[in-house]
């Protein structure tokens, strides 16, 4: 009898279901970033795989997810093969099981000298390469031996030296290992922008950050504010513990996490993660456990590894914190774009250290999804320790009589009809004039990202509405000091402060002014191209849907949309109030050159400089530097590793050069260059 054949039906019917299962959360999460379960429900279905092939021996595959290392890298990226494999972790999720990886390495080894207590950073891992010191090529993870090469992205990120510091960097070639990530407040503002926007929103800072690495535009991920933490180097050098290791990477410029300890025993390791389990949520950023590594070098090469994880280093996850509460209520609310957004009204619970009252539930769709119900009693957590979040319903708790939530059919704020069009998640109210609708146009019109008034927050916004001193963006530049005194919190120095503040953002860049406006698709990125585009308003308010289609990286829905807008009475009259208040935008002088009317696309790493410089460049001579390749592109530049978009342009047919040819036809038109 084989060894498979000796093993019951219903073990090996669930190994197979769980490879399945695996295989397919995994590649939701790694490599399409777009998990849908939760960190903690696939760990369980891992190490339930896991335990059934260690009780099974025949039951484990070549290509087991337990034998390989993440996802296989996207085929939009050139792939880069490590130097080493980046292996990833076994897991632990409770006392007794660190208190087992102790002994079986001091088993293994006699005695260890120590161990180190990481925090394990929630983000993603990457692989940067030096060169004699110079920043050379960033990697992803991917499937451990192979990742993607992400470096045009990764030079933006400011905490990655494109040098690491002269006395201390190492001759040759080393490669450094961490994680990048979004700080929560990051990831809260960018999710808060997006669902204003009416976009999907990410399910975590992982995701975003994953997201932001995988951008094929470099702008992009530049305006992210991602982060960084390294914790391998790869060689280590001088360095014989993991201690060193850390210090020499902290001497070379590079970011490495303060919060780490040594511990000489099992107690000290518990000590760190008790400490850790309730204090994490006052971290600027995610970390679901603690790494727990043997600190000596000698003694990390002495135990080794298995085929996917070291035997010396152990993740100890968190328990996720969660908590029940009850759904008293599902209100729902109005964007600026008229998007309709449900919300469950909870009964108040602390999670990850606040007190949570309200979590949105995105849309009607994800309501039946999870099936959430007013009186139900619900699983909640915090989507990167920042988002409240309904996990799941707890079925046996329903009340009886519940009933099954619908949309209201019409605005809560304005009692108009409510549409859905096709192929939207969302319902949205068309009513221009719905206060509610006005009320978060003007939030956003102040904001940051567009007219940046300083001291107009939301809360005297309110009051200007209430007050019926402001009904549209435009009355803001007519509000006075003695309005402002009839309001709470203004006394006569703050309330002429403010009224300055307003008069200051009378003229602002076009971009600004674009995004500001709040035309439903338009951010801050497509606002920038608008006004690259356009240069005046005046040039940018008489164009059609057809000119605005000739503007690279604006789609056909994009176009649609702003053309309607500028074309309706509604968006005419809302421009002409702006102008009358003495509104008006900086001109965006378009440069003429040699270069005007060529659109140039740069794809991969150029040596002699970095891609913003070589775009300064391109426009400098009167180009527009594309972020995508189509039949309209004048030329492709390829520099090292170049990615999809040469792919694109040999297909359509699209003109390519390589580097030294760029510089020579920019050496030919910048005759007075040093």
């Amino acid at each position: 009898m084989s060894e498979t054949e000796s093993i019951p039906a219903a073990a090996q019917e669930r190994a197979a279901e769980l490879r399945r299962l695996v295989e397919h959360h995994a590649r939701q999460y790694h490599v399409l970033d777009k998990p849908e379960i939760d960190d903690h429900e696939y760990d369980m279905l891992f190490r339930e795989l896991v335990d059934l092939e260690t009780e099974y021996p025949g039951l484990q595959t070549p290509d087991s997810p337990t034998q390989r290392v993440g996802g296989a890298p996207l085929e939009s990226f050139t792939k880069v093969r490590h130097r080493r494999p980046m292996l990833s972790l076994n897991n632990a999720f409770s006392a007794d099981e660190v208190r087992d990886f102790v002994r079986r390495a001091e088993r293994a080894l006699g005695s260890v000298h120590g161990y180190v207590c990481e925090l394990k950073i929630d983000g993603l891992a990457m692989s940067v390469s030096y060169r004699d010191g110079a920043f050379e090529r960033a990697a992803t993870r991917g499937d451990g031996v192979q990742g993607e090469d992400v470096t045009a992205n990764v030079r933006t990120i400011r905490s990655v030296p494109m040098a690491l510091k002269q006395d201390h960097a190492p001759r040759g070639e080393v490669e450094v290992r961490g994680e990048v990530y979004l700080p929560k407040g990051v990831f809260a503002a960018l999710n808060a922008r997006l669902e204003d926007e009416g976009k999907p929103i990410y399910a975590n800072p992982r995701n975003a950050a994953a997201g932001a690495v995988r951008q094929l535009d470099p702008r992009v991920t530049a305006r992210r504010g991602l982060q960084t933490f390294m914790y391998q180097l790869d060689p280590p050098g001088r360095a014989a513990s993991q201690e060193e290791v850390l210090s020499s990477l902290e001497s070379m410029g590079l970011r490495v996490n303060p919060h780490r300890a040594f511990a000489e025993s099992v107690d000290d390791v518990l000590a760190y993660l008790d400490h850790w389990q309730d204090k994490r949520h006052e971290l600027d950023y995610e970390t679901d456990g603690v790494v727990i590594k043997v600190s000596s070098l000698a003694e990390q090469a002495e135990l080794g590894s298995i085929s996917r994880s070291p035997r010396w280093a152990i993740a100890y996850k968190f328990p996720p914190e969660e908590r029940e509460t009850t759904v008293l209520d599902i209100s729902v609310q109005v964007g600026r774009t008229g998007a309709v957004t449900p919300v469950a009204m909870l009964e108040p619970t602390v999670v990850a250290g606040s007190t949570v009252r309200r979590a949105t539930l995105h849309n009607e769709d994800e309501v039946a999804r999870k099936d959430v119900r007013i009186g139900d009693t619900v699983v909640l957590h915090k989507a990167g320790d920042v988002i409240p979040e309904v996990v799941r319903v707890v079925l046996e708790k329903r009340p009886k009589r519940s009933r099954a939530w619908q949309m209201p059919e019409r605005c809560p704020a304005c009692d108009s009809a409510l549409v859905r069009e096709p192929g939207e998640a969302v319902r949205r109210c068309v009513n221009p004039l719905c206060p509610a609708q006005r009320l978060e146009r003007i939030l956003h019109f102040a904001s940051r990202g567009a007219m940046n008034i300083e001291g107009l927050g939301p809360a005297v916004i309110v009051q200007l509405i209430d007050h019926g001193y402001v009904t549209e963006a435009a009355d803001l530049y007519h509000v006075t000091a003695e309005q402002l005194l009839t309001l709470e919190g203004f006394a006569q120095r703050s309330a002429e402060k403010l009224v300055q503040s307003i008069a200051a953002r009378r003229r602002v860049p076009l971009s600004r002014l674009v995004n500001a406006i709040g035309i439903r698709h338009v951010g801050e990125r497509t606002a920038e191209l608008l006004a690259e585009h356009f240069g005046s308003l005046e040039s940018l308010e008489a164009a059609d849907e057809e000119k605005l289609r000739d503007v690279e990286g604006i789609g056909d829905v994009v176009a649609h949309d702003v053309a309607m807008w500028l074309q309706s009475d509604d968006g005419r009259a809302y421009l002409e109030h702006l102008h009358a208040a003495g509104v008006s935008a900086e001109t965006s002088h378009r440069v003429e050159g040699p270069l005007s009317g060529q659109t140039w696309v740069i794809t991969g790493t150029l040596d002699s400089m970095t891609r913003p410089e070589a775009e300064e460049r391109i426009h400098a001579l009167g180009g527009t530097a594309g972020s995508s390749v189509s039949r309209k592109t004048h030329a492709v530049v390829a520099g090292a590793s170049p990615g999809s978009k040469l792919e694109k342009a040999t297909r359509l047919g699209v003109r390519v050069i390589d580097e030294a040819a760029f510089l020579a036809e920019l050496a030919e038109l910048e005759p007075g260059r040093a």
